[in-house]
């Protein structure tokens, strides 16, 4: 049974720095498209960095150059690191899994396990 767990949320001042991990169960990581979306109050859900089975990772450009993706292949997880925070990034973070149809990324709704989410608020 897959399962997703995510941790390392919580509250930080601009300029600042979080990690956000996302222990999985169920599956090996390594093997399949795994991702990091978020959602704010009233807004739509937004992708935020996707880590495919073959390794290729890809990011929103709202985080570029700020956010890094990668996957522990000894623990298991799939980790966000994100510098530099800013007010707007301030959401729920969601932890996702794409375990079926190949080691491609896809479309958001092709993503069939999802955890629960971990709170991020930046203040200003």
């Amino acid at each position: 049974q897959v399962q997703l767990v995510e941790s390392g949320g919580g509250s930080v001042q601009a300029g600042g720095s979080l990690r956000l991990s996302c222990a999985a169960s169920g599956y090996t990581v390594s093997w399949y498209c795994m991702g990091w979306f978020r959602q704010a109050p009233g807004k739509e859900r937004e992708e935020v960095a996707t880590s495919d089975g073959y390794g290729t990772t890809n990011y929103a450009d709202s985080v570029k150059g700020r956010f890094s993706i990668s996957k522990d292949k000894g623990k298991n997880t799939l980790d966000l690191q994100m510098n530099s925070l800013k007010p707007e990034d301030t959401a729920m973070y969601y932890c996702a899994a794409k375990v079926a149809g190949g080691r491609d990324c896809g479309q958001p709704y092709e993503f069939n396990y999802w955890g629960q989410g971990t709170q991020v608020t930046v203040s200003s």
